[in-house]
């Protein structure tokens, strides 16, 4: 059965902020969404509440059936979230860190032991498994927090800034890692990098000022403004948005 994901009617408001405005969109299996805006625009604010990491003022999302709100703990069970920064646990090596994502994730032993070793060959972490968190590099950070947004295979994967942090090879693996998976996932990604959206999206949303300003594929885009490539469609209506 094709896996969804349905974002209705998102409001988020501090104060008189209104961060995210009344934002809504739908993705399918086999999508990959790239997720646009300018900085301060309510990109990672609109994912953690797709996530349930930040509760809505009003509106919901509904994670392949699940309300968020209403039934979070069903809903966590099927994505996969690499939060903006991706936090972890500094004192933790790398190895232990994942087996306890696993374990949190509810993996039996088995499962546990495929899955770590399947993400470590997926972001070749192979060289860094004994050492602390906080020893890591940057780029290596991101490479586990893409592994634990893996590490149970979900089928909606959400992530905030993939590629942020990788040199120009470890993009080109993720990105190529991200389109082989997109076959059987929802997969939407926030980025500010144009030239992603162009290599791995079919859809492209984008919003400014927390409201949704785009929605649609790249095709269309080329198609609506008549542009040499969705890259320089992408750049006026960013550059718009600024």
């Amino acid at each position: 059965m094709s896996v969804t994901l349905r974002v209705m009617n998102l409001t988020k408001s501090y104060g008189k902020l209104v961060a995210v405005d009344n934002i809504s969109f739908s993705a399918t299996q086999g999508d990959i969404v790239g997720f646009l805006g300018p900085n301060g625009a309510g990109k990672s604010t609109t994912m953690k509440m797709i996530t349930g990491y930040v509760t809505p003022n009003s509106g919901t999302a509904y994670i392949d059936g699940y309300d968020i709100l209403e039934q979070p703990i069903d809903a966590k069970r099927i994505f996969g979230y690499l939060p903006e920064g991706a936090p972890g646990y500094p004192d933790m090596s790398v190895k232990s860190y994942l087996d306890f994502i696993a374990v949190v994730r509810g993996l039996s032993s088995l499962v546990r032991a495929h899955r770590i070793q399947a993400v470590v060959e997926q972001l070749h972490l192979q060289t860094v498994l004994t050492k602390r968190i906080e020893t890591l590099s940057k780029g290596y950070q991101r490479r586990l927090g893409l592994a634990q947004a893996l590490i149970h295979d979900p089928r909606v994967l959400i992530l905030d800034e993939p590629t942020d942090g990788l040199d120009p090879n470890q993009k080109r693996e993720v990105r190529n890692l991200i389109a082989s998976l997109a076959h059987d996932k929802v997969i939407i990604i926030s980025t500010h990098m144009l030239e992603e959206v162009q290599a791995l999206c079919n859809r492209v949303v984008m919003i400014a000022g927390g409201k949704l300003i785009l929605d649609t594929t790249p095709e269309e885009l080329l198609q609506q403004n008549g542009a040499v490539d969705a890259i320089t469609a992408l750049e006026d209506i960013f550059a718009k948005c600024q």
